[in-house]
């Protein structure tokens, strides 16, 4: 890339191209780059109005990007901003009823946007609210039960929204919770088998929802990997990885494998790199990164291929400006 990033986010477009912003080098940062599959190369787009980091970034139904709250290194944001990727613009739209960083995002079936818990200016949040693209304001939704940022979302096929374990106030949890889109009530669900933050949650072919990695209450990284059932609003466990790791990325693959990258165990960044076959349930290696990196992000390009883009540079600790192709 042409700005090294850690806490970006990465989105891939309509068109194929994959839209990267913000993040850190040793600063916040509010340009955007393009990556172009086809050619392989990277440009600069035009630049957001705020730097972020910690942010969330979500493609909605007409195309266009999402760009939520996020922190500048100084405060947490509660503005709002929107890519066009026809005029490669930004317009801002309306701000957040909370600042909040940590938060997670998730483009529902009827387009509109939930934005769920994060740290705000008082702290952790249990406030949710929507994002209507239409109109372009936010509307306030149920509560979660329990306030959590680095947490994880996912949308089931059912169209009911499932958020994991994260941190809550000064401890993290095992929780989970459902959000119902037509009530916009939340109800709790069976809690995991281990606390984790920083851990994945991967929809699969099946619809049900693995959920790996992460680190625990002594903010020790885990090896753990369990699978949810929509169907039965159960956890079960399921093979272990490999490596203990946290702060790296899940893809579910075209051929219904997950692909699981990077990450950090306390001591080490990890360039290794696993593959989940919810047939066997267990993990197997295909290769590693060039680079050790965690707080990276990985797309799913239209040919199939996991773009990793950027993260912490285990040497010096600043945002990396590489890229790899799976």
């Amino acid at each position: 890339m042409t700005q090294g990033r850690k806490w970006h986010t990465a989105s891939v477009l309509d068109n194929g191209e994959v839209l990267v912003v913000g993040g850190v080098y040793n600063s916040y940062s509010q340009s955007a780059e393009l990556y172009n599959p086809s050619a392989g190369t990277w440009r600069n787009t035009s630049s957001m109005v705020d730097s972020r980091g910690d942010h969330t970034a979500s493609v909605l139904q007409d195309g266009r990007v999402l760009v939520t709250g996020g922190f500048t290194g100084a405060v947490r944001l509660q503005s709002a901003e929107i890519y066009n990727s026809t005029t490669e613009t930004w317009s801002t739209t309306s701000g957040m009823s909370f600042n909040r960083m940590y938060h997670r995002a998730a483009v529902l079936q009827n387009g509109q946007v939930l934005i769920t818990g994060g740290l705000g200016t008082t702290g952790c949040l249990k406030s949710c609210e929507l994002y209507d693209p239409l109109t372009e304001t936010w509307a306030k939704t149920g509560n979660m039960s329990e306030c959590r940022y680095q947490h994880t979302i996912s949308v089931l096929t059912n169209g009911s929204v499932l958020v994991t374990g994260g941190q809550s106030l000064s401890f993290p949890i095992s929780t989970a919770e459902l959000y119902n889109p037509v009530t916009g009530l939340w109800t709790n669900a069976m809690s995991m088998t281990y606390i984790r933050y920083y851990h994945t949650a991967t929809i699969l072919s099946d619809g049900q929802v693995l959920v790996n990695g992460g680190a625990d209450s002594s903010n020790s990284a885990l090896r753990t990997v369990e699978l949810f059932n929509p169907l039965t609003g159960t956890w079960t466990m399921t093979g272990n990885m490999t490596y203990a790791r946290y702060q790296h990325t899940t893809t579910l693959l075209n051929n219904g494998h997950a692909l699981t990258a990077g990450g950090f165990n306390t001591i080490a960044m990890y360039a290794t790199v696993e593959l989940y076959d919810p047939v066997t349930q267990q993990w197997t290696n295909p290769g590693n990164l060039t680079y050790g990196r965690y707080s990276h992000t990985a797309s799913l390009l239209s040919n199939g291929r996991v773009l990793i883009v950027g993260g912490t540079d285990p040497a010096t600790t600043l945002g990396l400006r590489t890229s790899e192709l799976y």
